[in-house]
């Protein structure tokens, strides 16, 4: 409670200092757009406070833009201003050709105000933002609220620090956008992550029926798409300290297991999945949420990214099985030997990644 009165308490004051401080002093240091979606049409609205503009072009006080002979002499000027630092592309393509406003003059907010409409060839799926409205000052945020239907669906700030917005219609085309983008993420980070291939590749080593394998690699999914799902729906999130050290630890256990097995014990590799799989579903949504995620689209994204991992994997599973199915086939005692071998390098792995991740920065998720 402390932290969110203290918040409260920052808030205040900021509004407070806005609003008694002279225009001079630059109390407002925000600008905002607003997109409103239609069918066939992007509608935007920028509003930008008098202040920056007259500081960037060059004019003197800023309260003549208030003038509205003033205000219309300068509008071309303000026009290609506002308009060359903003960045708007829907489904890759820039908008270009669009419509704009006359400026006119907000005094209530000590601000101008620009409209554009631009029109769309079809009904659109993602939209992209970027924009440093002022980058003489950097301090200076732009507010960005996206609106469908006449309500707000999205809210984001952009400064110096993040210049650039996704976003993703509440429409099937968004849906598909979603999907293109976070299905090749899943399955770019399945195949960069040496971690996680490599536990799964020491599940497979000790070979087995297809039945057997398919087990093994469904409790391995069932279990990371569990809490993958619960840690990007921020429902639960164990730190990063200590999830990446575990998942080092399950790297080096499946290792150990395959030499305890191989010397007669009971093959668990399905419950060894499905118990060190939940671990590395954390490690999973590290990276989603990472990736900064569209809440009005979470499920599509969840889903997308998660089939994304179960094609790499998938990917990995084919190969490395055959591999070991094919070695084994023609000699019983290389596929023995392989499976010793990579067990040793299995556990050495996990356990540079161990001594890394606790007692050094950086690691790999």
């Amino acid at each position: 409670m402390k932290g969110i009165h203290l918040n409260r308490g920052v808030v205040a004051a900021a509004v407070l200092w806005a609003s008694c401080a002279p225009v001079q002093a630059h109390p407002v240091p925000f600008s905002y757009v607003d997109l409103r979606i239609q069918p066939n049409a992007i509608e935007l609205t920028v509003v930008a406070h008098i202040f920056d503009i007259a500081h960037d072009l060059n004019i003197q006080p800023p309260e003549k833009l208030f003038d509205p002979a003033m205000l219309d002499s300068h509008a071309d000027s303000i026009a290609r201003l506002l308009r060359g630092r903003l960045y708007v592309a829907t489904d890759g393509t820039p908008l270009t050709d669009g419509s704009w406003s006359r400026p006119t003059a907000v005094p209530d907010r000590q601000s101008v105000r620009l409209q554009a409409r631009y029109s769309l060839p079809r009904t659109l799926g993602r939209v992209d933002v970027e924009t440093v409205m002022f980058p003489y000052d950097p301090q200076h945020r732009t507010f960005l609220n996206f609106y469908e239907r006449g309500a707000v669906t999205a809210q984001a700030i952009l400064d110096k620090n993040r210049t650039r917005f996704e976003y993703f219609a509440g429409t099937s085309q968004g849906v598909w956008a979603v999907l293109r983008k976070f299905v090749p993420a899943g399955v770019h980070h399945i195949l960069i992550g040496p971690d996680h291939l490599l536990f799964l590749v020491g599940l497979l080593l000790m070979g087995g029926t297809i039945r057997q394998l398919l087990l093994v690699v469904t409790a391995f999914t069932i279990a990371h798409s569990i809490t993958l799902s619960l840690a990007a729906l921020r429902m639960v999130i164990p730190p990063p300290t200590a999830i990446e050290p575990a998942i080092a630890l399950s790297v080096i256990y499946v290792g150990a297991d395959n030499l305890l097995v191989s010397a007669g014990g009971r093959d668990t590799r399905a419950w060894i999945a499905f118990a060190f799989g939940l671990i590395h579903g954390f490690g999973f949504a590290n990276v989603l949420r990472d990736m900064e995620l569209p809440s009005r689209a979470l499920g599509w994204t969840l889903f997308g990214f998660n089939i994304g991992v179960e094609i790499g994997q998938l990917f990995v599973v084919v190969i490395v099985a055959s591999g070991i199915v094919w070695i084994r086939s023609r000699s019983e005692v290389a596929g023995r030997r392989l499976a010793f071998a990579g067990s040793i390098i299995v556990i050495l792995a996990g356990t540079f990644w161990f001594v890394q991740r606790v007692f050094f920065s950086g690691g790999t998720t």
